[in-house]
């Protein structure tokens, strides 16, 4: 007998998607108004917000919404209509990749419309089935999703565990060898969750002992590490090891959009068979126009990346002389891991948000293990040290009522099932 298809999934919503009648449009899918900053309008109220991803603090920068206008102006929102290879092509969007070419320090790059797309049609397009991949086991979803694409063999190393990593490579060699394939390698320049830098410099090395090739999603480090904001590569002096950059204009760039970067003849190849681009419509011009501002701001501001490290540092700083655990994050993502339940998790963010004016993200179970919260915030350049100050209270306070079993009882009292996690 055959099953309907749906009955699955409308049985089981999946371990997020099970809190959808108590979470949605607050805890998952909330609305944020008003201007995009620090300070916008949640529910009708005022909040502090850590959950943007505007490192720069360019997303509304007047010089930035300026130019944004114009283009609209000058283009609408359709142009160019068409694939790049079809009809979606035109002298901006070269100029804007060769000088995301020239900032990331490689020969050539390719523009994406999307990141996600565009990372996993990377690898797609870089592998075929006698190849293996090896991967971090902390990768992001795109990279997850990109992987899954591949019809060859694939393994994973421990988080950022270099011997975890040559441990693995020794079992893809000899894989690769029996099959006449090569070796890629993927990690990520920054790792979103726990603000760590991949060990990009320590697997660079290991070219001297494997043949194998690297692949970098750098999309948090891009315009925030390194000398001139060119990203971890830069920041560990190994820019030159990585063989294939990517970044997307969803962080520093506060756009949408991204790119890829390599030798010229590997973007030639990419050009025409990464099926993400080659089958959908080219980045629009309001965009491709906007991403050459916000580069040309990166190189010529860097007052703007040392804003945000000051008040990086203040938060970060100011959260570890408090007793706060927040891992060994060396970038701009900043975590808070606390000990508690999924409904415990739940009461303390909307203690944040209701009476604290406090709004940045929560990850729980099964992104992270159980029994742990993650309180991810992200500094800005728009941020100041009084925001700061304001949050750092803010969290010796929650802490407090999570510590004493406050947050546990108004749990147990409502309707969340507090022994469901």
């Amino acid at each position: 007998m055959v099953k309907d298809l749906f009955e699955r999934i409308q049985s089981n919503k999946g371990p997020l998607g099970k809190w959808a009648s108590q979470a949605e449009g607050y805890y998952v899918f909330p609305k944020l108004e008003g201007q995009l900053g620090p300070r916008m309008q949640f529910h009708g109220k005022e909040i502090l917000n850590w959950s943007i991803n505007d490192y720069l603090g360019l997303a509304n920068h007047p010089e930035v919404r300026k130019v944004d206008a114009q283009a609209a102006l000058d283009y609408g929102a359709a142009y160019p209509m068409g694939a790049r290879m079809m009809s979606g092509h035109t002298t901006i969007h070269e100029q804007l990749q060769n000088e995301l070419a020239a900032f990331v320090q490689k020969e050539a790059a390719y523009l994406l419309n999307f990141g996600y797309q565009g990372m996993v049609s990377i690898i797609d397009a870089l592998v075929t089935k006698n190849d293996v991949i090896v991967y971090d086991v902390d990768s992001h979803a795109c990279i997850i999703d990109g992987v899954r694409l591949h019809m060859g063999k694939r393994f994973t190393y421990k988080h950022n565990d270099v011997a975890s990593l040559e441990k693995n490579l020794e079992r893809a060699t000899k894989m690769a060898t029996e099959n006449g394939g090569g070796i890629l390698v993927i990690t990520e320049g920054v790792f979103g969750m726990r603000g760590q830098q991949g060990k990009l410099k320590e697997i660079v090395a290991l070219k001297e002992k494997y043949n194998f090739r690297l692949l970098v999603d750098d999309a948090h480090g891009f315009g925030t590490l390194g000398k001139t904001g060119a990203g971890a590569g830069e920041e560990q002096g190994c820019q030159d090891g990585i063989d294939v950059y990517f970044s997307t204009f969803a962080k520093s760039m506060a756009s949408i959009g991204a790119f890829v970067a390599a030798d010229k003849d590997i973007i030639d190849y990419l050009k025409y068979n990464l099926r993400s681009q080659m089958f959908a419509k080219s980045l629009p011009m309001i965009m491709t126009v906007g991403a050459l501002k916000r580069l040309d701001m990166l190189r010529s501001m860097p007052e703007l990346k040392d804003k945000l490290w000051e008040n990086v540092n203040a938060l970060q700083n100011g959260l570890q002389s408090r007793g706060f655990n927040i891992g060994d994050t060396n970038t701009c993502v900043t975590p808070v891991y606390l000990e508690g339940s999924i409904p415990e998790a739940m009461v303390m963010v909307n203690d944040l948000r209701e009476n604290y004016g406090i709004f940045l993200s929560i990850v729980v179970y099964p992104v992270i293990p159980k029994g742990i919260i993650l309180l991810r915030m992200i500094p800005t350049a728009s941020h100041t040290l009084q925001d700061i100050e304001e949050t750092l209270s803010a969290f010796e306070a929650i802490r407090e009522k999570l510590t004493n079993g406050t947050y546990k009882k108004i749990a147990a009292e409502t309707t969340v099932d507090v022994s469901a996690q």
